[in-house]
């Protein structure tokens, strides 16, 4: 069983790697790479929807949203830009880092509280 969750967690990966690289890909249509730039960014981003620290509904976004979005965007993505992709993807060992990514994900989460501290004031 613990293999079983490891083969999955691995295919889990491989998938956020193809999502990426789908939404970077110029044969991808505008809608899809939208949506993979935002399942992308959620999966690689230390900032989740709900904390992990938080007994089981911590993950359940990671559980449900995750594997939602990419099923979506596989089932959106042409199935030559899909297949591409996956190869590279498979090529990669490394999940890709960006500090200006990072930046705007921390800019949008400080002006998601700010917004709510100044509706909770107001």
């Amino acid at each position: 069983m613990l293999e079983r969750w490891r083969k999955l967690a691995r295919l889990i990966k491989q998938d956020v790697m193809t999502v990426y690289l789908i939404a970077r890909d110029p044969r991808t249509p505008a809608h899809v790479k939208a949506l993979a730039l935002l399942v992308a960014a959620y999966a690689l981003s230390p900032i989740d929807l709900i904390p992990d620290f938080i007994p089981v509904l911590g993950f359940l976004d990671d559980i449900i949203l995750l594997p939602l979005g990419i099923a979506l965007i596989i089932k959106l993505t042409p199935s030559d830009v899909l297949q591409s992709n996956r190869a590279k993807a498979l090529e990669l060992d490394t999940k890709p880092s960006s500090r200006a990514a990072a930046a705007v994900i921390v800019l949008l989460w400080v002006l998601c509280g700010l917004g709510l501290g100044y509706w909770l004031i107001a």
